[in-house]
Formats: C-alpha cells, sequence, structure tokens
C-alpha cells in the first residue's frame, strides 16, 4: 500500500531536528504549511496528540485540575487538548513534557501518516541560521524524514549580497549541489569550480568547501547532504 505524505510544518519539522545537526540551528517561525483541505492530517495529529497526552497523565494518575497545576495551562484548554479540539503549540507540548515526564516526540508515537512522504510547497521551507552566514544569505530546510530514514539534509540556499569573505564547511557523508540561477565560484579543497544554472557538483564533505566569489546575484542552488542516521 502507498504510503501516506505530510505537509512540513514548524512543529514536526522541530521535533524530526531534535537530535540536531550541530551546523544548523533554527531561526524562527518561517516554513508553516497548513493541512490539506480535507483536515485530514491535521485531525489525525489532533487525535494522536489528545490519545498520548490522556495516556501519560492516567500513568502517573493525574487529574486534569492536577496536570493544570504542574503545567501552567486551564483546565479548559487540556480538557480540549484530550478531546482533540484544539491543537497544542511547540510551546505547550514542551510544558505537558515535562510535567508527564516524556520527550515531547512521545506525543507523536503511532502518527503512521507521517513516516514516508514529505512535501514542501514552494516557498515553505523552513529558515535556519547557518553558522557563519553573512546578511543577504538565507538557507531553508527542505525537511528531513524520520529515523530511520533521516539519511539526508536538504537545503534551499539564496544569496542576494555579496561578502568580502565565506566560512568553508566541514562534514561527515557527502554533499550535492545543484545550481538554480546566478553564477558563483565554488572552493573544494584547492579546486575551485564556476556553477552555472543546471551545474551539479558532488563531493566527499570532509574536505573543506563553500562558495568563494559571488559572480551573478541573485544565486540560489539546491544543497542535499548525506547525514549519518540516528537510527
Amino acid at each position: 500500500m502507498a504510503a501516506r505524505g505530510r505537509t512540513l510544518d514548524l512543529m514536526t519539522e522541530l521535533v524530526s531536528r531534535a537530535a540536531g545537526n550541530a551546523e544548523y540551528q533554527v531561526d524562527g517561525a518561517a516554513g508553516a504549511s497548513s493541512p490539506g483541505s480535507d483536515g485530514t492530517l491535521e485531525d489525525a495529529l489532533g487525535a494522536i496528540i489528545a490519545e498520548r497526552v490522556r495516556e501519560f497523565r492516567l500513568q502517573l494518575a493525574l487529574t486534569v485540575g492536577q496536570l493544570a497545576e504542574l503545567t501552567g495551562l486551564s483546565k479548559g484548554m487540556l480538557s480540549k487538548i484530550e478531546n482533540a479540539q484544539a491543537s497544542p503549540s511547540l510551546a505547550t507540548l514542551a510544558r505537558l513534557s515535562e510535567a508527564l515526564k516524556v520527550p515531547v516526540t512521545a506525543f507523536f508515537r503511532g502518527l503512521n501518516e507521517e513516516q514516508d512522504v514529505l512535501f514542501v510547497k514552494a516557498g515553505r521551507g523552513l529558515d535556519i541560521q547557518h553558522k557563519g552566514a553573512g546578511p543577504g544569505h538565507r538557507y531553508q530546510s527542505l525537511g528531513t524524514m524520520r529515523a530511520p530514514h533521516n539519511s539526508l539534509e536538504n537545503l534551499l540556499v539564496t544569496l542576494t549580497e555579496r561578502a568580502d569573505t565565506f566560512p568553508l564547511y566541514q562534514h561527515a557523508g557527502t554533499e550535492l549541489i545543484y545550481m538554480i540561477s546566478g553564477r558563483m565560484e565554488y572552493l573544494y579543497g584547492s579546486s575551485r569550480y564556476v556553477l552555472e544554472p543546471g551545474d551539479a557538483l558532488q563531493f566527499v564533505g570532509e574536505v573543506p568547501h563553500g562558495p568563494n566569489a559571488l559572480i551573478e546575484l541573485p544565486i540560489q542552488f539546491l544543497a542535499v547532504k548525506s547525514i549519518q542516521s540516528a537510527g
């Protein structure tokens, strides 16, 4: 049977990146994408969170009122969450996680609809902060699959301003760069490559690499990096 897809949103992306890659940091709320008009994913997500919250609360023999005191949430809000009438924010899930003594990811256990496919609408990638990047450099994550399929990290990079120097990066695994627009000189070890639209460059990540000169702005390219699965 074909796997059902999921739409990338900020909450699930933060959870899926909990193990994190030290080279990148989440930098804002951009990237939220709403489910389809039929609400199937939203309903499934709300239902599974409701089930898990109630399950963990009962395991600790807590009443709704007691859980409300521990989390600082109102009894009414908790009741709506447990009855799948409200979708908790990431901050709310963090409070529930601490009070119920479970990781945030535990609230998504059993949500099979999210396992196999990521669909990110144009412009809906999650903005992240790339270490050493200057102004006019935008990095958008296009999502990472959940373990054990989280072997690729995909970035859409947009460069609109020149800089005197660029940081060089090193990481495990391999990387593929596909040039979409603009022209730039890319440094890989002691070699230099001029990349134009349609060009592809694939290399081993342990060798220092990064843009060396921005020739024609704006520049946009797709970077696909293999990463070690968190298993």
